[in-house]
């Protein structure tokens, strides 16, 4: 105890004897030197920055010495990235920036080194929600879905999860506030359960990141930023309201950022409220409403060789599980069968800084309680009075047992240290882990009682050979070990025995980038990645109503492993894009649910089996903004994803083949009341998908319009964001493959006019 006690004295000495250095100097336009306001700067390790004055000067204090790249983003003009030197006392750098119509490059965090995309060696999708939001998307995980290689799986409007070339659920791994979400995820009509609110942009790694994140990541993985601090000595607030037409949905939020010197303080509500959807027939999805609350607050210190945040978040949702168009109603309260969800996230990310390295350590703690309601012992009272029961659910939900009760208790670990830099290498190692407790509470269980314990240990290496060629490469080694607890008792029916299951994996990543020419880049990347079962895979023995089927475990399931290789091709000048991104995964061991053809409690058996898989596609797109017309922005781009077992069958659950075609325009104006403006109108063609598993059916393609127009404006002092949007313009009838609800026969979203206001205090 007192070494531990004496490493920190000698910690804290560090820090506080470190000296107060500054970096300074002009930022101008290349082609005229006339100095550029408001161009922001920004150390990604650090998290720390600045802005220019009227003159394009700046001045940061309270850096730590060593070497750390330093980017400098203003619209219109191209990203500047570079590694400086900070040494003891004052600093100097001066940037000149070159205009371009190519939007702003930003900051990847997903991988360990934090560079600009076109220097990454691993291809990463990025949007900030913003973007995503002036789409009109009912929900995060729906706008997500405009993103070329991503899907979206759901069940109704309200329940939806992503799915990223074939694979989702555990295969897909989601981080928030920059820790692994788990929240009962294997389950296919489980959302993703994250408001937007707080959320500033979105990353997706398309392919395995068992490297860099460990099991559960092998088909991808879903990186969520939080918003920023302020910056220091600042405060800055902001109210929104959008209104949705089809659902006749509510959303609120307001939001207040401050920071000092050193502390730092942010705080943002949110609430969702939306009745039963229209499809495109005009009739509303019985009980396919939900409502959601949302808290986020964080808490930060930054001082010369140390920062720390502590963010908060509490999500309490409340969704409605459609089974058919039925009652013509537009109460906001979810009917039976319904979800309360109650998620807690805590996390916290400290960074220490040393000469040339750093670390980096992020602890976490999500609390998630999944309530599932259902209808099966209530058919009577609901027929004499289902008007009665509709005005008072709220307090029939308070003495109404739950059929599925769970909770479950996640404690992540991550400690990453960033090694010197030693010439031309860039060197990250690290361990994580998980302790994990699932307890039930319920009428009935779907998984018994267990406990969840990972540790995994990594090494990646970036190595810049010279301005052409990158490589990176990387290893690990995982461990996971699954102890359930026995339920019921032996003989009976519904019995589960007890199961300790120890599962092992070593996976490593390659890389290679080459910049062909100024303008052409190409990458390719080989990766292996693993899952180990999830205890609904090893140990169901019941019926998942939100399923609607009776799903039987198989405890001898193996570890899935894949090996992806992936192709990346871009062209980019500065009124031209494209790109060329091609993929093979094959999966040893690929777990799957079949039908059985048997019946148990008048519900489907369906069972957990294996067999090799392949997975194999891309995408591929364009973006054309013409010269001297740079407002103009023509895109275009086509997805495509194939799916098969070892025996010839059809993946389930496979994105039909899809061409989005989008017409854009943009204007912005230095001065003046109005300024920044913006429209578009989007064509997205889905294909037919007629390649489909034994229990699935063919879908017919069909084609969505969409359209919006939007702006900034100065209004009393006021910033001003107002956004119109209008997805499925011409009410057209239509179902997803991807829907949950196709079996059923039940119709998506029809048309859907969404009005968006966002007011900067």
């Amino acid at each position: 105890m007192k070494k531990v006690i004496l490493s920190i004295l000698c910690i804290l000495t560090f820090i506080s004897a470190n000296s107060q250095n500054t970096l300074s100097g002009k930022i101008s336009n290349k082609e005229n030197q006339e100095g550029l306001e408001q161009v922001s700067l920004y150390f990604p390790q650090m998290e720390k920055g600045g802005v220019t004055n009227d003159v394009g000067e700046y001045k940061i204090e309270g850096l730590p010495t060593g070497t750390y790249k330093i980017v400098a983003s203003y619209i219109g003009f191209q990203t500047f990235s570079a590694n400086i030197t900070i040494e003891k006392g004052n600093n100097s750098l001066d940037i000149s920036l070159l205009p371009s119509a190519i939007e702003m490059e930003e900051v990847i965090v997903s991988t360990p080194f934090h560079k600009l995309q076109r220097e990454n060696v691993m291809k990463v999708e990025f949007a900030k929600l913003s973007s995503l939001k002036t789409q009109g998307a009912p929900t995060l995980v729906e706008g997500l879905g405009a993103i070329p290689g991503v899907d979206v799986v759901s069940t109704g409007v309200g329940i939806g999860k992503p799915v990223i070339r074939g694979l989702t659920s555990n295969r897909v791994l989601v981080y928030t506030q920059g820790i692994r979400l788990e929240n009962q995820q294997f389950g296919a009509e489980h959302g993703l359960g994250v408001n937007e609110a707080g959320i500033e942009s979105v990353e997706i790694i398309k392919g395995p990141a068992s490297l860099l994140y460990g099991s559960d990541a092998m088909g991808g993985v879903l990186y969520l930023n939080p918003e920023k601090f302020a910056s220091p000595n600042s405060t800055e607030g902001d109210v929104n309201f959008n209104y949705n037409s089809n659902t006749l949905g509510i959303s609120s939020g307001a939001g207040i950022r401050t920071s000092g010197e050193k502390f730092k303080y942010l705080l943002r509500l949110a609430t969702n409220n939306h009745v039963d959807y229209l499809g495109g027939d005009g009739n509303r999805v019985t009980n396919s409403r939900f409502n959601e609350k949302d808290l986020k607050a964080g808490f930060g210190y930054q001082a010369t060789s140390f920062k720390s945040d502590i963010r908060y978040n509490y999500n309490q949702s409340n969704l409605g599980i459609p089974e058919e168009v039925g009652l013509q109603t537009t109460s906001r309260s979810p009917d039976l069968p319904y979800q309360k969800l109650d998620n807690h996230i805590l996390s916290s990310n400290s960074k220490i800084f040393f000469n040339n390295s750093n670390l980096d350590i992020t602890l976490g703690y999500i609390g998630n309680n999944r309530k599932e309601f259902e209808d099966h012992d209530h058919h009577e009272e609901e027929e004499e009075g289902h008007e009665e029961e509709e005005e008072d659910h709220a307090e029939e939900e308070g003495h109404e047992e739950a059929a599925l009760d769970m909770k479950l208790n996640t404690f992540n670990y991550n400690l990453q240290y960033h090694l010197p830099k030693s010439g031309k290498f860039e060197t990250v190692v690290g361990v994580q882990g998980i302790y994990q407790t699932n307890k039930n509470y319920g009428e009935e269980i779907l998984i018994p009682d267990a406990t969840t314990q990972d540790i995994g240990f990594l090494g990646t290496t970036h190595f810049h050979l010279d301005q052409n060629n990158d490589f990176q490469v990387g290893l690990r080694y995982d461990h996971r070990q699954i102890d359930a607890k026995a339920y019921g008792s032996s003989g009976e029916e519904g019995y589960i025995a007890p199961l300790k299951r120890n599962f092992n994996s070593f996976n490593g990543a390659l890389g290679y980038k080459n910049n062909i020419s100024e303008q052409f880049t190409g990458r390719i990347n080989v990766a292996t990645g693993f899952r180990a079962p999830n205890l609904a895979e090893l140990t169901s023995y019941g019926t998942h109503e939100g399923t609607n089927r009776f799903e039987i475990g198989n405890r001898d399931l193996k570890n899935e492993q894949n090996l992806q290789i992936d192709l990346a091709l871009e062209f980019q000048n500065e009124h031209y894009e494209f790109f060329l991104n091609g993929f093979h995964n094959s999966i040893r061991d690929y777990i799957y649910i079949a039908p059985s053809g048997t019946l148990m409690d008048e519900t489907p058996v369906y069972n957990y089996l294996q067999q090799d898989a392949i997975l194999y596609g891309g995408e591929i797109g364009f973006h054309l903004h013409p010269h001297p017309y740079d407002w103009l922005h023509i895109e275009s781009s086509y997805q495509t994803v194939f799916g098969e077992l070892k025996s010839g069958e059809a993946l389930p659950l496979i994105p039909a083949n899809r061409l989005t075609n989008t017409f854009r325009v943009e204007f912005h104006n230095a001065s003046g009341w109005w300024l920044r403006s913006n429209a578009f109108i989007t064509l997205n063609t889905t294909f037919k998908q007629g390649k489909v598993s034994a229990f699935e059916t063919v879908t017919p393609g069909y084609s969505l319009l969409n359209a919006g127009l939007g702006g900034e404006i100065q209004f009393l002092k006021k910033s001003m964001n107002i956004n119109i949007s209008a997805n499925n313009l011409l009410d057209k009838k239509y179902i997803a493959h991807l829907s949950r609800l196709k079996s059923d026969g039940i119709l998506n979203m029809g048309r859907s006019v969404v009005v968006g206001l966002n007011i900067l205090l």
